[in-house]
């Protein structure tokens, strides 16, 4: 069994490099794979403000890290997180056959770890990286998932309603 790690993705600075907290999403990635025996790596997150796209900065920090390039599979296609949910759990079930493990930050990881549930994949929570925010950014992000995680829950349960009425039909 080969387990595969999902990083989220994050904006890209206008430099193409990654932001802070994308670098730290990587490395949280990274550390909770020691940890594990060869793992996958699938970063998602297309293209944001900044090009290049999130998924093909977080490969590239992969690679720098001595992680080989069949080992990184990247979804560079996620616009926000429901998108990278659709996504990666249309790539994953048919090819994963370990655990799904979910890297992001600390406010984001519950949101990521039950839509992927959800999408039908039994994904766990890596340990998330360390925050550089203060208390009222922290307050903000914490208060943005409080709203995010009810309303991609209905759009996730509404589209897989969808999905089961027109194979009914």
């Amino acid at each position: 069994m080969t387990d595969t790690i999902v990083i989220f993705g994050c904006g890209v600075r206008p430099d193409g490099s990654p932001s802070p907290t994308l670098r730290r999403r990587v490395e949280a990635a990274l550390a909770h794979a020691r940890r594990l025996s060869d793992p996958y790596f699938m970063p998602t997150g297309g293209l944001g403000r900044n090009p290049p796209a999130e998924a093909e900065v977080m490969a590239r920090l992969l690679r720098e890290a001595g992680v080989p390039a069949a080992r990184i599979l990247p979804e560079p296609t996620a616009r926000d997180t429901l998108a990278s949910v659709h996504a990666c759990a249309a790539l994953l079930r048919s090819r994963a056959d370990g655990v799904i493990w979910v890297a992001t930050s600390d406010y984001h990881l519950p949101r990521c770890v039950v839509l992927l549930r959800l999408a039908g994949l039994s994904a766990r929570a890596c340990p998330p990286p360390g925050s550089a925010h203060g208390w009222w950014q922290a307050a903000y992000w914490w208060g943005r998932e409080a709203v995010a995680l009810p309303v991609d829950v209905a759009l996730l349960l509404w589209a897989k309603r969808r999905r089961a009425a027109q194979s009914a039909a």
